[in-house]
């Protein structure tokens, strides 16, 4: 597609038209009842200004330094792939999710990010064999997908939590599980289309203030099952633990 104006256009005659938040509704179905809610999106925003993954974005900047286009998907407000991009000033990157909320945001994360509504599992609006890399962090998973819109030398990073992340908070909201063998299940899932080449595990405490706790009960997938998200915390001091998984397609 080409940019003509507000509005990108095919060859064949298609046109979309790009939101004045400056992003792309590329899907034609409405969001699930999983997508993130305004009210998740602006507290993930808090949580993240606040630095609870600043390991992670410095460590996914050292993993990418030598790619150029870059996707995150189920990216959220986009701010881990506009971490990457203020890392590596000639990348540029599109951030894609089911929620439009969330991609209001990301449309404003870094002046070289593009966003745009996209369903993971519907199919990803993006050339096959275009993409540097797949940043995928706590997003689901669509590895043909991945395979296909991947370059041939180009590389898959998947970011997971660890069975003890953010167990402070779980016990004390009844947030959801992690499955202690994610790892081993991720890996099972990809491995018909992709070589695992670096596993790293980033482990850190944080305190958190009361708010910013609150914050983080209320911006993920608990969100939708908690039946109280506003629980008053106290500050606390909370693990951060994820994997980085990083793959090579076959």
């Amino acid at each position: 597609m080409d940019l003509d104006g507000r509005s990108l256009r095919c060859e064949e005659g298609h046109c979309l038209d790009i939101a004045k938040q400056g992003y792309v509704t590329m899907t034609t179905s409405l969001a699930g009842a999983n997508a993130d809610t305004p009210a998740m999106v602006a507290a993930r925003q808090r949580v993240l200004d606040a630095g609870l993954f600043g390991d992670l974005d410095t460590r996914l900047a050292e993993i990418l330094a030598d790619r150029g286009n870059l996707v995150e998907v189920g990216a959220g407000t986009g701010h881990h792939l506009a971490q990457v991009l203020r890392a590596h000033v000639n990348a540029t990157g599109l951030a894609t999710d089911v929620s439009s909320a969330a991609i209001r945001k990301a449309a404003k994360a870094h002046p070289r990010m593009a966003a745009v509504v996209a369903d993971t599992w519907a199919g990803l609006p993006i050339r096959t064999g275009c993409m540097d890399a797949v940043l995928c962090v706590f997003a689901p998973r669509n590895r043909d997908e991945f395979a296909r819109i991947l370059r041939p030398d180009g590389r898959l990073v998947v970011v997971t939590p660890l069975p003890d992340h953010l167990h402070q908070l779980r016990e004390l909201a009844g947030m959801i599980g992690i499955q202690p063998h994610k790892h081993q299940e991720l890996v099972a899932g990809l491995t018909s289309r992709f070589n695992v080449i670096d596993v790293q595990q980033i482990r850190v405490v944080v305190n958190l203030d009361g708010p910013t706790a609150s914050d983080v009960i209320a911006m993920g997938p608990s969100a939708h099952h908690v039946h109280d998200t506003h629980v008053n915390v106290n500050a606390v001091d909370v693990t951060s633990a994820v994997e980085i998984t990083t793959l090579a397609p076959r």
